[in-house]
């Protein structure tokens, strides 16, 4: 399999834009118009969220190969579309069908072969994966809303309850659709680890233009009920058995994970009296967006495993760090020994990548989500990747659901 070819015709297929990703919808359409309603009214996000992730992770079957977990996960999370078998032939179809329109002459027998082989490959991980985990799991989870607090103007705190256990880890995303969004799954990053009540606490900021978190924050109320895709994501996780110490940078509302893991960690070490160390940098627009500070303050002061660094990059007055996040952590330190965990918007990871990278870390050292791979977030993507923890109030401002004392994290 020529994967060098591949990734090249699909870059050039990459080029013509909204052009191919009408294409390939107008042909699964009409070959298959069954499968149309498995897809939002509304295909304005969808569509080419959809399409480019088809041709990345196809063109990039090498990868896959090394280490099938992610595909196989995507398979699973898939069930929550109604994906069944019969479904992947259909867009693989369409997907060559596509290539092979707007590559032309280019689009000889030998890459012909090479894409459907390449598709064969991600399709029969996801089938399988899929099959396997129906025997286990519900293709979705029910949970009712067991709480909300608007913290501020374009900040909303849902407390969740799913009616089956739900067993993610800290760090792991889930996908959520609202009844007043039928089929405009989100992904959304718990801000708490499991606990023993079995309660989930979603922060949503409202994202201008997103037709998901406006209705999640302003519309939804206690009792309402919401659905849950099976957890995913493994990059912010965190073993037990971590050897290496953590940096954490968080752009915004990518606290929430972070938040989620800290928390983690703190229960081993009140289990044990071990854990990782942490050094948090948390950077924000303006002072007032540090929602968390007052707690993580306490927390850097009663723990001697974590530090914690508020960044923040529009306030001239703000007496603490300023600039942009990824620089300041960057250059606070040599991190050798440290693994990145990284979350913010798209801008905001490649650069705090980049600061580290120059600054000396190995890129295999940082660690961050690509969820734009498996799912279509909100317009302007809220900080964390449109799924985590959003810019709340200010430490101090009241909620409906108060901290309990620091020696317990939440």
């Amino acid at each position: 399999m020529d994967i060098p070819a591949l990734q090249a015709s699909w870059r050039d297929v990459e080029k013509v834009g909204d052009e191919a990703v009408l294409y390939f919808y107008s042909h699964l359409f009409m070959a298959h118009p069954d499968v149309r309603a498995m897809f939002p009214v509304s295909m304005a996000d969808q569509r080419g969220k959809f399409f480019a992730a088809l041709g990345r992770i196809v063109s990039s079957v090498d990868k896959i190969a090394a280490d099938p977990s992610f595909v196989q996960q995507l398979g699973r999370d898939h069930r929550k579309f109604e994906v069944i078998a019969d479904h992947y032939p259909a867009a693989g179809a369409s997907l060559l069908a596509t290539l092979q329109y707007f590559l032309g002459a280019a689009w000889t027998d030998s890459l012909a072969s090479d894409w459907a082989d390449a598709y064969g490959v991600v399709a029969k991980l996801m089938v399988v994966a899929a099959e396997d985990d129906e025997a286990n799991a519900p293709a979705w989870w029910e949970a009712e809303v067991i709480g909300t607090d608007r913290r501020s103007i374009d900040v909303a705190v849902l407390r969740i309850r799913p009616t089956e256990p739900y067993p993610y880890v800290a760090g792991q995303s889930m996908a959520v659709e609202i009844p007043q969004r039928p089929k405009l799954w989100r992904y959304y990053t718990p801000a708490n680890a499991p606990r023993a009540d079995g309660t989930i606490d979603l922060n949503v900021q409202i994202v201008a233009g997103g037709q998901v978190s406006a209705a999640l924050a302003r519309e939804i109320r206690p009792g309402d009920s919401l659905r849950l895709g099976a957890p995913i994501g493994t990059a912010l996780t965190v073993s037990e058995d971590l050897p290496r110490d953590l940096l954490m940078i968080a752009g915004g509302t990518g606290l929430a994970p972070m938040s989620a893991v800290i928390e983690q960690l703190d229960a081993d070490w009140r289990e044990t009296g071990r854990t990782t160390n942490v050094h948090l940098f948390h950077g924000v627009r303006t002072q007032w967006n540090l929602y968390e500070h007052h707690f993580l303050s306490e927390m850097a002061d009663t723990r001697p495993w974590f530090r914690y660094t508020p960044v923040v990059s529009e306030d001239p007055t703000y007496p603490g760090a300023k600039g942009v996040v990824g620089a300041v952590a960057a250059q606070s330190n040599h991190w050798d020994g440290f693994t990145a965990l990284v979350c913010g918007s798209t801008p905001m990871v490649e650069h705090a990548t980049a600061e580290l990278t120059a600054a000396g870390m190995a890129r295999t050292d940082i660690r961050f989500e690509q969820f734009d791979t498996v799912a279509e977030p909100e317009p302007a993507a809220a900080d964390a990747v449109a799924m985590t923890s959003p810019d709340t109030a200010p430490a101090g401002t009241g909620s409906a659901f108060p901290r309990p004392e620091v020696t317990t994290w939440r």
